[in-house]
């Protein structure tokens, strides 16, 4: 890399990911779009050379002419080329991750349907990728070659009429789709077959640009996806700027292996810069540092990203996924540019009217409330066995808000705020069926590795608990002696105090044990009503005086007509509370 350093070229960097089923053709054509092939692209991945499968996220660019709506932007930054910057993305099944980690930085999608095939599973995957994290979209038709010509123009309108449906209750409504042949007679073909409609593709990629937002303020963020060392230079890391900027002697930290390095140099598509900023595909050189420690990562300014053991996030269900979201299942969850597996644990707002705790078996509705109702540590949440969706059939409405709680299996290093998606990618990968499970945004991270005893009890999430007894019998107008309720083991010191109700009304408190049996006494400050008190008499069990000598006492069954006095107590336990207190409202 050269020393001397330009000033920064007046070239607008546009993202556009390639997404697409496996085998869709979109390492064709990106080749056939692209005039400079950038360090990581077309399939250079040893293995993915042998499957012709891209394997990493290649990146390759060409560069355009200025289209005039691009021109004059309200006194922005001007620009005077187009350079596209093509995120060629895994389309193999088991690479979700890997799009997931290119899809943040795409300011257009270009999705790569096979004409003959048709939508697969993954093309929906990447759809519902794409729908998560970016804008616009193009549909390109590939490898319309291989239609006859007489039935060409019919086979495609028909495919074109059939992806509109499709999309239709998706944010690409009425995008354009575009029929080509990026490597006719397919990829054993001899290079000298032009490829068929790139130039009208290229028209249309041009129109469907913007001005991307981008900030330079803020942390340092870059994702990095090849790392290679050049002679008497240094190490080269190539990638793409995620968030803020850096220049020439700037230090960056490399997270993942606790190293800071200061940057020698910086390069965008050969040419020497002085520096770089958010979406902008740079190599950035630093010394003394050996390639093979980082294939992929993040590269930050030192201390901005943190090691997360756990994490709340703000949860939403992903349409298409088949099966439930169960708390404690576990999922693989996609975060910054990591992967790993956690165990989940869903809540929600406290049920409507929450103030004396529902029984356990029948959940209230949750609170209506705007779907961005900020989380706090203030405020106590509702306990959920899994999510909840809207169960009206006529016409469901929004899932109500929730929140879920992810425990890593290991430590996870991302930015605060950043995208998370949930997914089970051990689904059989040949199965018709989504893995895409649920997307959200993290909210708050846990740092400390003890976080369950140190700052987990600040999470206030509650399961309600209602328990039933009957009263065994009246001792005066102020105090019964009531039955299971608790087993004989029970500790009945942590119920001291807990106020009951009785099935006919009156409430009482809970005094303590009686005997050893698990029975117990209630103290009802306001005396029981007669009708309790006669109800009670005509329920006590009489003794009755064995009939002969030797015959023991026997109790007189309790007259069939009346139903013994219920005793019901409801309390709420809070999920991460080390001492298991009973609280009542």
């Amino acid at each position: 890399m050269s020393e001397s350093a330009d000033s920064r070229p007046k070239t607008l960097n546009f993202n556009v990911g390639v997404l697409g089923h496996v085998d869709s053709g979109k390492t064709s054509l990106a080749r056939a779009l692209s005039s400079t092939a950038s360090t990581a692209a077309f399939d250079k991945n040893p293995q993915s050379r042998e499957r012709g499968i891209t394997l990493d996220l290649g990146f390759s660019s060409f560069t355009v002419e200025l289209p005039d709506h691009l021109r004059d932007s309200g006194g922005q930054q001007q620009y005077d080329s187009l350079q596209f910057t093509l995120v060629d993305c895994p389309g193999h099944a088991s690479l979700i991750r890997t799009i997931i980690g290119g899809a943040q930085i795409i300011d257009l999608m270009m999705l790569v349907v096979d004409v003959v095939k048709g939508v697969q599973t993954q093309t929906a995957e990447c759809l519902l990728i794409g729908e998560l994290t970016c804008p616009r979209m193009v549909v390109v038709l590939n490898k319309v070659d291989l239609l006859p010509p007489n039935k060409r123009q019919s086979a495609i309108e028909k495919m074109t009429k059939r992806l509109h449906k499709t999309l239709e209750s998706t944010r690409f409504k009425e995008c354009p789709v575009i029929a080509v042949a990026a490597k006719p007679g397919g990829p054993e073909a001899p290079d000298t077959e032009e490829p068929h409609g790139v130039p009208e593709l290229i028209e249309l990629l041009k129109k469907q640009t913007y001005l991307p937002k981008r900030d330079p303020r803020g942390d340092l963020l870059m994702a990095v996806d090849h790392c290679f060392s050049i002679r008497g230079q240094g190490t080269v890391m190539t990638g793409t700027m995620l968030q803020g900027s850096l220049a020439i002697n700037d230090t960056v930290e490399i997270p993942a292996l606790q190293v800071t390095k200061k940057i020698k140099s910086v390069q965008m598509f050969r040419k020497p810069v002085s520096g770089a900023m958010q979406g902008d595909r740079v190599g950035v050189c630093v010394t003394q540092f050996d390639p093979k420690l980082l294939e992929r990562g993040v590269v930050c300014t030192p201390g901005s990203l943190r090691n997360f053991y756990a994490a709340v996030i703000s949860v939403r269900k992903i349409g298409y996924f088949k099966g439930s979201l169960a708390t404690r299942a576990k999922f693989h969850i996609t975060m910054g540019h990591e992967t790993v597996m956690a165990r989940v644990a869903f809540f929600g707002l406290p049920p409507v009217g929450a103030s004396e705790p529902p029984s356990d078996t029948t959940p209230l509705p949750s609170q209506p409330c705007s779907l961005d109702t900020p989380f706090t540590f203030e405020r106590e949440y509702f306990y959920q066995d899994e999510y909840v969706t809207d169960q009206r059939a006529a016409s469901p409405g929004p899932d109500p808000e929730q929140w879920a709680l992810l425990e890593f299996e290991r430590p996870v290093t991302c930015p605060s705020l950043c995208l998370v998606i949930g997914s089970k990618l051990d689904t059989d990968i040949h199965a018709n069926a989504c893995r895409l499970a649920f997307q959200g945004r993290l909210l708050h991270g846990f740092e400390d590795k003890g976080y369950a005893e140190t700052t987990l009890p600040r999470l206030r999430i509650y399961k309600t608990k209602h328990k039933e007894g009957q009263v065994e019998r009246v001792t005066d107008d102020y105090t019964l002696i009531g039955r299971n309720l608790f087993k004989k083991e029970t500790n009945l010191q942590l119920f001291v105090g807990l106020k009951v109700t009785l099935s006919t009304g009156e409430s009482g408190v809970i005094e303590g044990g009686f005997g050893q049996s698990g029975k117990f006494r209630i103290r009802v400050q306001e005396g029981l009503c007669p009708e309790t008190k006669q109800l009670l008499t005509s329920t006590s069990k009489k003794k009755v005086k064995g009939g002969s000598k030797g015959e023991p006492e026997h109790e007189e069954e309790p007259k069939t007509h009346s139903q013994p006095v219920g005793i019901h107590l409801h309390f709420k336990r809070y999920v991460f509370d080390p001492h298991k207190k009973m609280v009542q409202s």
